[in-house]
């Protein structure tokens, strides 16, 4: 096959979440163990860092992976969802996988894979494995799809596991408190495994550390009241925290034996876009009028993005916003100003939301906007309504912003 019809039978076979929601979950480890066996279990013996987390866990991954390049190690990167290319979930040394050996591998394993019925991100992370394992990387950063103790990724045992914060997200699947969602998201902790904790507090603290307790493993607290000592390329406070983080598990890898200088570190959080071609977090998409797009879905996510706002001199503000049919939509929306024009929109996949039950929806708060047909149209629609020193925002979800990158 060529990559095209790679994809197109990807797409057509294998249930993607980020698309279709609910109907791709897979609950349990069963499929993913039974596509270890046939690649001849390429998860054993690799050198990981395993990161889970309702926010920052992809900036996280991608910090991490930015230091350890810089210390000279073989990277891989395994991340999710992607926003223009499938090949942006599978990275070496911040290269995206080439096309061939996408289509190469789905050849290779169609039959057997077919037989096991996997989800999009079962295959990904079964492929993202196998890459690792030919390709002979030095460690590689994988970061979970959803929770973690029943998250495909959940097949390794890693050098460190971090946890990056619990939060409202997914709590169909994870639980309808914080305590049950850290609950899913500690089932990464492995017996004898240090693990890095970024932020909790109460009864979320509570969770973490009765698991690390019940395995054996070391728990460290990320210094979140400490300044993070070298220049970060990535725009807010949150990603000052996520930072943090990252570094803690650094201090990990170092303390067993990993060589990654200082100079490693500060090159590495200073070129974090360069060397990973990381996308959609806080991305200044053109000026004037300043226009930014910024891939939060969530609760948290949106909260980060108020307090950003606070900080930039606009005149008026312009949000385009789209999100998906599976989130808890007014709570979301309760985090969003009040004062913006919105432009209301769908991204083009069955999982989104569509713009006009979203416009009642946001208007019943009072958030007031119009629907477009598109998020390109809605993108087009706020610009020609923008003055020089107006901001236009464009967030609410991953596929909202993929179409305007």
């Amino acid at each position: 096959m060529t990559y095209a019809e790679t994809l197109a039978y990807l797409y057509a076979q294998l249930p993607l979440f980020q698309r279709i929601g609910p109907a791709a979950y897979k609950a349990d480890l069963g499929n993913t163990l039974a596509l270890m066996d046939r690649l001849g279990h390429p998860e054993r013996g690799l050198k990981c860092v395993h990161v889970a987390g309702t926010n920052g866990k992809g900036s996280t991954s991608h910090m991490l992976a930015s230091m350890l390049q810089e210390a000279g190690l073989r990277v891989g990167l395994h991340t999710s969802p992607h926003l223009k290319d499938l090949r942006e979930r599978f990275r070496i040394d911040g290269r995206m996988v080439d096309e061939q050996v996408v289509a190469d591998f789905v050849e290779q394993f169609r039959s057997s894979f077919e037989a096991v019925h996997p989800s999009f991100f079962e295959w990904g992370v079964a492929f993202a494995l196998w890459w690792f394992r030919r390709e002979r990387v030095d460690i590689a950063v994988l970061e979970t799809g959803m929770g973690g103790r029943l998250d495909s990724t959940n097949v390794v045992v890693p050098e460190v596991s971090v946890i990056t914060n619990v939060g409202w997200d997914h709590m169909q699947f994870l639980g309808d408190t914080l305590e049950k969602i850290a609950a899913e998201k500690a089932g990464i902790i492995k017996p004898g495994v240090p693990v890095i904790v970024g932020e909790a507090e109460g009864r979320v603290l509570e969770v973490l550390e009765q698991k690390a307790a019940e395995v054996g493993a070391p728990l460290h607290r990320a210094d979140q009241g400490a300044p993070l000592p070298y220049a970060l390329d990535l725009a807010g406070p949150h990603q000052q925290r996520n930072a943090l983080t990252a570094f803690a598990a650094i201090d990990v890898l170092r303390e067993k034996g990993w060589n990654i200088p200082d100079e490693a570190i500060a090159r590495g959080l200073a070129n974090v876009v360069r060397n990973t071609g990381l996308q959609g977090r806080w991305q200044v998409l053109s000026e004037p009028p300043l226009t930014i797009a910024d891939a939060a879905h969530n609760v948290d996510g949106l909260r980060v993005v108020r307090h950003m706002l606070e900080h930039i001199p606009f005149n008026r503000l312009h949000i385009v916003f789209g999100t998906v049919n599976d989130k808890d939509v007014e709570r979301v929306l309760a985090e969003l100003p009040k004062e913006a024009t919105y432009y209301f929109c769908k991204a083009d996949i069955p999982r989104g939301l569509p713009a006009d039950e979203l416009q009642r929806r946001a208007a019943s708060i009072g958030l007031n906007g119009r629907v477009h047909g598109t998020v390109k149209d809605a993108l087009h629609a706020a610009r020609r309504a923008t003055a020089l020193n107006d901001l236009i925002l464009v967030t609410g979800s991953v596929f909202v912003v993929a179409e305007v990158l």
